[in-house]
Formats: structure tokens, sequence, C-alpha cells
């Protein structure tokens, strides 16, 4: 079997036997891939305190069907500022659980690679704003093939125009209002501003002013959940440090 070095950010790790660890990894190279490090427990020369989640990693490994094998991990970045606040930890593993659920083992993306590393950076340089966890779902789900359609209602088709009026609907769709007139309103400038985080690739790019984020709130809620067989454990963690 072929060893090979890639990039990778850990998105699970759990103890296995006495001295192994077992690990989900999503690399640069080759996507999704969950693999075993033997001797992890014990092994400071080859893995140290490498294998925690939403660590930034050069790993060593043989990428098998099933468990692939973990041969060694060099530490890019444990991002250390973001495990010094409570309110970043959930953020980070929210984005890595994000990441894991939705991702198929063994597909590359290195745009949402990216992108991933980009909002762990943000989030360790203490820049973070509850808009950059939007704009990073915004963007997850436009490079996965869910974009939100904001220029056609959802049920009727209709186009709908930049001043036009716009509700929630079910799953996380758009619609008209006579469609959705008993949904939740989007306003103009909160599409605009959702339209734009998908058009830059930029943290802080995009700010949604409080009144904003709370209609673009439950329509990206309603998007990410609708692909989901099970609720995030991340998720319920959040709601409880930030409830708003």
């Amino acid at each position: 079997m072929e060893t090979s070095r890639s990039e990778a950010i850990v998105l699970t790790a759990m103890d296995y036997r006495e001295s192994d660890r077992i690990v989900t990894l999503f690399t640069l190279q080759h996507g999704k891939v969950r693999g075993v490090a033997k001797g992890a427990k014990r092994s400071v020369r080859r893995f140290g305190p490498a294998l925690e989640p939403f660590a930034r990693l050069s790993v060593e490994l043989v990428v098998r069907e099933g468990l692939s094998s973990v041969r060694s991990a060099d530490i890019v970045t444990l991002y250390p500022r973001i495990r010094q606040d409570l309110r970043s930890i959930g953020l980070a593993g929210y984005a890595v659980e994000l990441v894991d659920r939705y991702l198929p083992d063994g597909a590359p993306s290195p745009r949402l690679f990216r992108l991933l590393t980009a909002y762990l950076e943000r989030l360790d340089g203490g820049e973070s704003v509850p808009s950059d966890r939007r704009f990073f779902e915004a963007n997850f789900l436009n490079i996965l093939g869910y974009r939100i359609s904001l220029d056609r209602c959802s049920s009727c088709g209709v186009d709908l125009l930049p001043g036009a009026e716009r509700r929630v609907g079910g799953a996380g769709t758009v619609l008209c209002a006579g469609c959705g007139r008993y949904g939740a309103p989007i306003g103009p400038d909160t599409a605009a501003l959702l339209a734009r985080c998908v058009a830059t690739g930029r943290f802080g790019a995009v700010l949604f002013p409080p009144a904003f984020l709370q209609e673009v709130g439950p329509l990206l809620d309603g998007a990410i959940a609708t692909h989901l067989t099970r609720p995030l454990n991340s998720l319920a963690f959040l709601k409880q440090i930030e409830p708003d």
C-alpha cells in the first residue's frame, strides 16, 4: 500500500483499544478519511497532542477502503486561542461536525477545505462576529451544491425581483409573499447580503446587522437541517452558550 502525505483537519477522534485512536480527517488530497492511528496514545514522537478535534495537521497515511492507516501526524496548528474560549470552541466544533456529517468519504473538496481553514483561522484570531457563522454556512451549502435560491419562489416558480417580498418556507426554502404568507419575512437587503456571501470568499466582507441576522438565521438553519438525518450535537451546545 502506498503511503501519502496530506494536509488535514481533524473532524473527530476517539480512543480505541488500549493504545490506539480512531480519527476522522478532512484531508486536502483525499477528502474525508476515517483511519486508525496505532499506538497514538503512547507515541509522543509520531503523534504527540496532534489528534484533537479541529487541529490542522500534516499527516502521513495509507488510504484504504474502510479504515485507513494514519502513520504519523505533524502539527501545523492546534488553533490555541480557539481552545481558550468556550464560544469559539462551540463554533469550531459546529463547523467540523457539519463537514463530517455532510461530506461523503473519499470526495476531495479543496474549496471546502479552504473555507473551513479560513473560518478556523478567523476564530483563532479572535476576530469572529456572529455574521461569520452565517457566512460560513451560506458558502458551505453553496460549495456542496445546496445553494439557497433567492431569485425564484421554491413553490410556484415566480421570479423574485430584488425588491420583492420573500418569506421563509419549509426546509430552508425561499417563497414569494403569496406562497409563504405564514412564513417569516426575508427583507430585500437581507437577501442581497446573503447573495453577497457566496460572491466573495473573504470573511469580514459581509456583515449582517442584528435585525438581518434574525431573518437569515432561520433560513440557513432550515436549509442545513433538511439534509441531516439527526440533529447536530454541536448545535445543541451552541444554543446553550449563545441562546440568541
